[in-house]
Protein backbone atom coordinates (compact mmCIF):
# COMPACT_ATOMS: atom_id res chain seq x y z
CA UNK A 1 0.00 0.00 0.00
CA UNK A 2 1.30 3.46 -0.94
CA UNK A 3 0.14 6.50 1.01
CA UNK A 4 -0.52 9.73 -0.91
CA UNK A 5 0.50 12.45 1.57
CA UNK A 6 0.54 16.22 1.84
CA UNK A 7 4.18 17.24 1.29
CA UNK A 8 6.28 19.12 3.82
CA UNK A 9 4.98 22.71 3.85
CA UNK A 10 7.11 25.85 4.33
CA UNK A 11 7.36 27.28 7.83
CA UNK A 12 4.97 30.12 7.05
CA UNK A 13 2.21 27.69 5.94
CA UNK A 14 0.46 25.35 8.37
CA UNK A 15 -2.36 23.92 6.29
CA UNK A 16 -3.74 23.54 2.79
CA UNK A 17 -7.00 22.77 0.99
CA UNK A 18 -7.64 19.86 -1.35
CA UNK A 19 -8.29 21.62 -4.67
CA UNK A 20 -9.01 18.86 -7.19
CA UNK A 21 -8.54 15.13 -7.58
CA UNK A 22 -7.23 14.23 -11.04
CA UNK A 23 -7.76 10.50 -10.46
CA UNK A 24 -10.90 8.61 -9.46
CA UNK A 25 -11.28 5.52 -7.30
CA UNK A 26 -10.21 2.49 -9.29
CA UNK A 27 -7.99 4.47 -11.71
CA UNK A 28 -4.59 3.05 -12.48
CA UNK A 29 -1.88 5.64 -11.76
CA UNK A 30 1.50 5.68 -13.41
CA UNK A 31 4.67 6.82 -11.65
CA UNK A 32 4.83 10.66 -11.52
CA UNK A 33 1.20 11.08 -12.64
CA UNK A 34 -0.43 14.02 -10.86
CA UNK A 35 -2.99 12.49 -8.52
CA UNK A 36 -4.30 15.51 -6.66
CA UNK A 37 -3.72 19.26 -6.31
CA UNK A 38 -3.70 21.06 -2.98
CA UNK A 39 -3.96 24.81 -2.52
CA UNK A 40 -2.01 26.77 0.08
CA UNK A 41 -2.25 30.43 0.96
CA UNK A 42 0.17 31.30 -1.83
CA UNK A 43 0.40 28.53 -4.39
CA UNK A 44 -1.19 25.39 -5.81
CA UNK A 45 0.91 22.26 -5.31
CA UNK A 46 0.66 19.17 -7.50
CA UNK A 47 1.13 15.83 -5.74
CA UNK A 48 2.51 13.17 -8.10
CA UNK A 49 2.45 9.40 -7.62
CA UNK A 50 5.58 8.01 -5.97
CA UNK A 51 4.94 4.67 -7.65
CA UNK A 52 2.44 3.06 -10.00
CA UNK A 53 -0.71 1.46 -8.66
CA UNK A 54 -4.47 1.66 -8.31
CA UNK A 55 -6.19 4.43 -6.34
CA UNK A 56 -8.24 2.41 -3.86
CA UNK A 57 -9.08 5.03 -1.25
CA UNK A 58 -9.64 8.79 -1.04
CA UNK A 59 -9.43 10.07 2.52
CA UNK A 60 -9.64 13.83 1.92
CA UNK A 61 -12.35 15.21 -0.34
CA UNK A 62 -12.13 18.34 -2.48
CA UNK A 63 -12.48 21.45 -0.33
CA UNK A 64 -11.28 19.72 2.83
CA UNK A 65 -8.57 21.37 4.92
CA UNK A 66 -5.50 19.19 5.42
CA UNK A 67 -2.23 19.45 7.31
CA UNK A 68 1.38 18.61 6.61
CA UNK A 69 2.05 14.91 5.94
CA UNK A 70 -1.66 14.07 6.23
CA UNK A 71 -2.70 11.03 4.19
CA UNK A 72 -4.92 12.06 1.29
CA UNK A 73 -5.43 8.68 -0.33
CA UNK A 74 -4.13 5.15 -0.80
CA UNK A 75 -2.59 3.50 -3.84
CA UNK A 76 -2.50 -0.30 -4.06
CA UNK A 77 0.62 -1.39 -5.89
CA UNK A 78 -0.23 -3.89 -8.62
CA UNK A 79 0.53 -4.46 -12.30
CA UNK A 80 -1.59 -2.46 -14.76
CA UNK A 81 -3.14 -5.63 -16.25
CA UNK A 82 -4.46 -6.66 -12.86
CA UNK A 83 -5.72 -3.14 -12.23
CA UNK A 84 -8.56 -3.68 -14.64
CA UNK A 85 -10.19 -5.70 -11.95
CA UNK A 86 -10.69 -2.78 -9.61
CA UNK A 87 -12.61 -2.85 -6.33
CA UNK A 88 -15.48 -1.16 -8.16
CA UNK A 89 -15.51 -3.83 -10.84
CA UNK A 90 -15.37 -6.63 -8.26
CA UNK A 91 -18.22 -5.03 -6.38
CA UNK A 92 -20.24 -4.83 -9.60
CA UNK A 93 -19.61 -8.49 -10.44
CA UNK A 94 -20.63 -9.47 -6.91
CA UNK A 95 -23.82 -7.54 -7.29
CA UNK A 96 -24.58 -9.30 -10.56
CA UNK A 97 -24.35 -12.69 -8.87
CA UNK A 98 -26.80 -11.67 -6.17
CA UNK A 99 -30.50 -12.12 -6.88
CA UNK A 100 -31.99 -8.92 -8.28
CA UNK A 101 -34.98 -7.64 -6.41
CA UNK A 102 -37.30 -5.87 -8.79
CA UNK A 103 -39.07 -2.78 -7.53
CA UNK A 104 -42.87 -2.81 -7.60
CA UNK A 105 -44.19 -1.92 -11.03
CA UNK A 106 -46.14 1.11 -9.87
CA UNK A 107 -43.04 2.74 -8.46
CA UNK A 108 -41.02 2.28 -11.63
CA UNK A 109 -43.77 3.92 -13.63
CA UNK A 110 -44.23 7.00 -11.46
CA UNK A 111 -40.99 8.77 -12.31
CA UNK A 112 -41.47 8.72 -16.10
CA UNK A 113 -45.04 9.94 -15.70
CA UNK A 114 -43.95 12.80 -13.44
CA UNK A 115 -41.18 13.73 -15.82
CA UNK A 116 -43.57 13.69 -18.76
CA UNK A 117 -46.08 15.88 -16.95
CA UNK A 118 -43.33 18.32 -15.97
CA UNK A 119 -41.98 18.45 -19.51
CA UNK A 120 -45.48 19.09 -20.85
CA UNK A 121 -46.01 21.88 -18.35
CA UNK A 122 -42.64 23.50 -19.19
CA UNK A 123 -43.35 23.15 -22.90
CA UNK A 124 -46.76 24.75 -22.47
CA UNK A 125 -45.30 27.64 -20.45
CA UNK A 126 -42.58 28.28 -23.02
CA UNK A 127 -45.03 28.25 -25.92
CA UNK A 128 -47.31 30.70 -24.04
CA UNK A 129 -44.40 33.06 -23.29
CA UNK A 130 -42.73 32.63 -26.64
CA UNK A 131 -39.29 33.09 -24.97
CA UNK A 132 -36.93 30.38 -23.76
CA UNK A 133 -35.49 32.69 -21.08
CA UNK A 134 -37.92 33.03 -18.17
CA UNK A 135 -38.75 36.62 -17.30
CA UNK A 136 -37.75 37.94 -13.91
CA UNK A 137 -35.47 35.00 -13.14
CA UNK A 138 -33.25 35.99 -10.18
CA UNK A 139 -30.94 33.05 -9.74
CA UNK A 140 -28.11 33.19 -7.21
CA UNK A 141 -25.10 30.96 -6.80
CA UNK A 142 -23.00 30.68 -3.66
CA UNK A 143 -19.42 29.55 -4.28
CA UNK A 144 -16.86 29.34 -1.46
CA UNK A 145 -13.66 31.33 -1.99
CA UNK A 146 -10.56 29.26 -2.63
CA UNK A 147 -7.68 29.52 -0.18
CA UNK A 148 -5.62 31.87 -2.34
CA UNK A 149 -8.55 34.24 -2.83
CA UNK A 150 -9.25 34.25 0.93
CA UNK A 151 -5.62 35.04 1.66
CA UNK A 152 -5.62 37.89 -0.87
CA UNK A 153 -8.80 39.30 0.68
CA UNK A 154 -7.44 39.09 4.22
CA UNK A 155 -4.13 40.72 3.33
CA UNK A 156 -5.67 43.55 1.37
CA UNK A 157 -8.12 44.22 4.17
CA UNK A 158 -5.28 44.13 6.70
CA UNK A 159 -3.23 46.57 4.62
CA UNK A 160 -6.05 49.10 4.56
CA UNK A 161 -6.73 48.71 8.29
CA UNK A 162 -3.16 48.64 9.65
CA UNK A 163 -1.42 51.28 7.53
CA UNK A 164 -1.84 55.00 7.00
CA UNK A 165 -2.07 54.49 3.24
CA UNK A 166 -1.93 57.48 0.95
CA UNK A 167 -1.54 57.73 -2.83
CA UNK A 168 0.29 60.36 -4.87
CA UNK A 169 0.06 60.66 -8.66
CA UNK A 170 2.11 61.88 -11.55
CA UNK A 171 2.30 61.28 -15.30
CA UNK A 172 5.15 60.24 -17.54
CA UNK A 173 5.76 60.96 -21.21
CA UNK A 174 6.51 57.53 -22.72
CA UNK A 175 7.89 58.91 -26.02
CA UNK A 176 11.55 58.20 -25.26
CA UNK A 177 10.96 54.62 -24.12
CA UNK A 178 8.64 53.78 -27.01
CA UNK A 179 11.15 55.24 -29.45
CA UNK A 180 13.99 53.24 -27.91
CA UNK A 181 11.94 50.05 -28.06
CA UNK A 182 11.12 50.68 -31.71
CA UNK A 183 14.78 51.22 -32.63
CA UNK A 184 16.32 48.35 -30.67
CA UNK A 185 13.53 45.76 -30.37
CA UNK A 186 14.82 43.51 -33.18
CA UNK A 187 18.46 43.65 -32.08
CA UNK A 188 17.44 43.07 -28.47
CA UNK A 189 15.31 40.04 -29.33
CA UNK A 190 17.95 38.55 -31.60
CA UNK A 191 20.62 38.79 -28.93
CA UNK A 192 18.61 37.78 -25.85
CA UNK A 193 15.72 35.75 -27.32
CA UNK A 194 13.18 37.88 -25.49
CA UNK A 195 11.18 40.97 -26.41
CA UNK A 196 12.00 44.35 -24.90
CA UNK A 197 8.98 45.22 -22.79
CA UNK A 198 8.06 48.13 -20.53
CA UNK A 199 8.48 46.34 -17.22
CA UNK A 200 12.28 46.20 -17.38
CA UNK A 201 12.40 50.00 -17.73
CA UNK A 202 10.11 50.46 -14.75
CA UNK A 203 12.00 47.96 -12.60
CA UNK A 204 15.30 49.70 -13.41
CA UNK A 205 13.81 53.13 -12.71
CA UNK A 206 12.35 51.90 -9.42
CA UNK A 207 15.64 50.33 -8.32
CA UNK A 208 17.62 53.52 -8.92
CA UNK A 209 14.97 55.57 -7.13
CA UNK A 210 14.90 53.16 -4.17
CA UNK A 211 18.64 53.70 -3.73
CA UNK A 212 18.02 57.45 -3.45
CA UNK A 213 15.08 57.04 -1.04
CA UNK A 214 15.83 54.01 1.17
CA UNK A 215 12.80 54.59 3.39
CA UNK A 216 10.53 53.65 0.50
CA UNK A 217 12.43 50.35 0.39
CA UNK A 218 12.03 49.78 4.14
CA UNK A 219 9.19 48.53 6.33
CA UNK A 220 7.80 49.18 9.79
CA UNK A 221 8.26 46.49 12.45
CA UNK A 222 6.70 47.62 15.70
CA UNK A 223 8.63 50.72 16.74
CA UNK A 224 11.54 49.94 14.41
CA UNK A 225 12.19 50.78 10.77
CA UNK A 226 13.89 47.93 8.93
CA UNK A 227 16.03 49.10 6.01
CA UNK A 228 17.20 46.85 3.17
CA UNK A 229 20.59 47.08 1.50
CA UNK A 230 19.13 45.30 -1.50
CA UNK A 231 16.11 45.62 -3.81
CA UNK A 232 13.81 42.61 -4.14
CA UNK A 233 11.06 43.86 -6.44
CA UNK A 234 7.71 42.08 -6.28
CA UNK A 235 5.81 42.00 -9.58
CA UNK A 236 2.04 41.59 -9.43
CA UNK A 237 0.92 38.89 -11.87
CA UNK A 238 -2.71 37.97 -12.56
CA UNK A 239 -3.73 34.32 -12.84
CA UNK A 240 -6.97 32.36 -13.03
CA UNK A 241 -6.56 31.48 -9.34
CA UNK A 242 -6.01 35.08 -8.26
CA UNK A 243 -3.29 37.71 -7.98
CA UNK A 244 0.18 36.40 -7.15
CA UNK A 245 3.29 38.48 -6.46
CA UNK A 246 6.53 36.68 -7.36
CA UNK A 247 9.78 38.42 -6.48
CA UNK A 248 12.70 39.52 -8.62
CA UNK A 249 15.53 38.77 -6.19
CA UNK A 250 18.39 41.28 -6.24
CA UNK A 251 16.69 43.28 -8.98
CA UNK A 252 19.41 45.91 -8.59
CA UNK A 253 21.88 43.39 -10.07
CA UNK A 254 19.67 42.19 -12.94
CA UNK A 255 20.14 43.18 -16.58
CA UNK A 256 17.08 44.25 -18.55
CA UNK A 257 16.90 41.02 -20.54
CA UNK A 258 17.08 39.00 -17.31
CA UNK A 259 14.16 41.02 -15.93
CA UNK A 260 12.08 40.45 -19.08
CA UNK A 261 12.78 36.70 -19.08
CA UNK A 262 11.95 36.37 -15.38
CA UNK A 263 8.63 38.22 -15.74
CA UNK A 264 7.56 36.08 -18.71
CA UNK A 265 8.46 32.96 -16.74
CA UNK A 266 6.46 34.20 -13.75
CA UNK A 267 3.41 34.87 -15.93
CA UNK A 268 3.47 31.41 -17.53
CA UNK A 269 3.94 29.57 -14.26
CA UNK A 270 1.33 31.69 -12.49
CA UNK A 271 -1.24 30.35 -14.95
CA UNK A 272 0.07 26.80 -14.56
CA UNK A 273 0.05 27.07 -10.77
CA UNK A 274 3.70 25.98 -10.59
CA UNK A 275 5.20 29.00 -8.82
CA UNK A 276 6.98 28.00 -5.63
CA UNK A 277 6.08 29.48 -2.26
CA UNK A 278 9.62 30.76 -1.80
CA UNK A 279 9.35 32.67 -5.09
CA UNK A 280 6.46 34.73 -3.69
CA UNK A 281 7.88 35.33 -0.23
CA UNK A 282 9.60 38.53 0.77
CA UNK A 283 10.01 41.50 -1.52
CA UNK A 284 10.87 45.05 -0.52
CA UNK A 285 8.84 47.01 -3.10
CA UNK A 286 6.04 46.13 -5.53
CA UNK A 287 5.14 47.15 -9.08
CA UNK A 288 1.62 46.50 -10.37
CA UNK A 289 0.65 47.02 -14.01
CA UNK A 290 -3.08 47.60 -14.35
CA UNK A 291 -2.49 49.03 -17.81
CA UNK A 292 -2.43 45.56 -19.37
CA UNK A 293 -6.17 45.41 -18.60
CA UNK A 294 -6.85 48.93 -19.83
CA UNK A 295 -6.82 50.74 -16.48
CA UNK A 296 -6.20 54.45 -16.93
CA UNK A 297 -5.88 55.38 -13.25
CA UNK A 298 -6.06 53.52 -9.94
CA UNK A 299 -4.89 53.53 -6.33
CA UNK A 300 -2.96 50.30 -5.69
CA UNK A 301 -3.12 48.73 -2.23
CA UNK A 302 0.08 48.08 -0.28
CA UNK A 303 1.63 44.63 -0.31
CA UNK A 304 2.30 44.33 3.44
CA UNK A 305 4.69 44.66 5.15
CA UNK A 306 6.17 46.75 2.34
CA UNK A 307 5.82 50.50 2.67
CA UNK A 308 5.12 51.39 -0.99
CA UNK A 309 3.75 50.10 -4.30
CA UNK A 310 4.00 51.61 -7.78
CA UNK A 311 0.97 51.42 -10.07
CA UNK A 312 1.46 51.49 -13.85
CA UNK A 313 -1.42 52.23 -16.19
CA UNK A 314 -2.47 52.34 -19.81
CA UNK A 315 -0.39 54.43 -22.21
CA UNK A 316 -2.73 56.83 -24.01
CA UNK A 317 -2.13 59.72 -26.36
CA UNK A 318 -3.13 63.02 -24.76
CA UNK A 319 -2.53 66.71 -25.49
CA UNK A 320 0.14 68.21 -23.24
CA UNK A 321 1.97 71.54 -23.19
CA UNK A 322 5.67 71.37 -24.09
CA UNK A 323 7.63 74.65 -24.18
CA UNK A 324 4.43 76.59 -24.70
CA UNK A 325 3.14 74.34 -27.47
CA UNK A 326 0.29 71.84 -27.33
CA UNK A 327 1.54 68.43 -28.49
CA UNK A 328 0.07 64.95 -28.63
CA UNK A 329 2.21 62.57 -26.61
CA UNK A 330 1.83 58.96 -25.34
CA UNK A 331 1.24 59.50 -21.64
CA UNK A 332 0.90 57.19 -18.68
CA UNK A 333 -0.42 58.02 -15.22
CA UNK A 334 1.71 56.71 -12.36
CA UNK A 335 0.40 56.09 -8.84
CA UNK A 336 2.48 55.54 -5.74
CA UNK A 337 0.64 54.27 -2.67
CA UNK A 338 2.72 54.45 0.51
CA UNK A 339 2.46 54.03 4.25
CA UNK A 340 2.49 57.53 5.70
CA UNK A 341 3.62 56.10 9.04
CA UNK A 342 7.09 55.53 7.63
CA UNK A 343 7.27 57.50 4.36
CA UNK A 344 6.75 61.28 4.43
CA UNK A 345 4.74 62.92 1.70
CA UNK A 346 7.79 64.84 0.49
CA UNK A 347 9.78 61.62 0.07
CA UNK A 348 6.92 59.90 -1.76
CA UNK A 349 6.53 62.77 -4.23
CA UNK A 350 10.27 63.03 -4.84
CA UNK A 351 10.53 59.27 -5.30
CA UNK A 352 7.79 59.30 -7.94
CA UNK A 353 9.39 62.27 -9.70
CA UNK A 354 12.69 60.35 -9.73
CA UNK A 355 10.96 57.46 -11.52
CA UNK A 356 9.30 59.88 -13.94
CA UNK A 357 12.63 61.55 -14.79
CA UNK A 358 14.36 58.20 -15.37
CA UNK A 359 11.61 57.00 -17.69
CA UNK A 360 11.39 60.21 -19.70
CA UNK A 361 15.17 60.23 -20.16
CA UNK A 362 16.29 56.56 -20.16
CA UNK A 363 19.95 57.54 -20.43
CA UNK A 364 19.69 58.34 -16.73
CA UNK A 365 19.31 54.61 -16.14
CA UNK A 366 22.62 53.96 -17.88
CA UNK A 367 24.42 56.81 -16.16
CA UNK A 368 22.61 56.15 -12.85
CA UNK A 369 21.93 59.84 -12.24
Amino acid sequence: MIEVKVPVLPESISEATVAVWHKKLGDFVELDDVIVEIETDKVVLEIPAQDSGVLTEIRAKEGQTVGEQQVLGILEKKPQDDSKKTPTAESDSTKKEEPIQEAPEEITQEAPEEATQEDQQNSSELSDKGDVSPKGNRLEERVPMNRIRKTIANRLHSATQNTAMLTTFNEVDMSAILSMRSIYKEAFEQKYSVKLGLMSFFVKAAVESLKKFPTVNAYLDGDDIVYHAYCDVSVAVSSDRGLVVPVLRDAHKMAMHDIEKAIIDFSVRAQDGTLGVDEMSGGTFTISNGGVFGSLLSTPILNSPQSAILGMHKTQERPIVVDGEILIRPMMYLALSYDHQIVDGKEAVQFLISIKDALEDPTRLLLKV
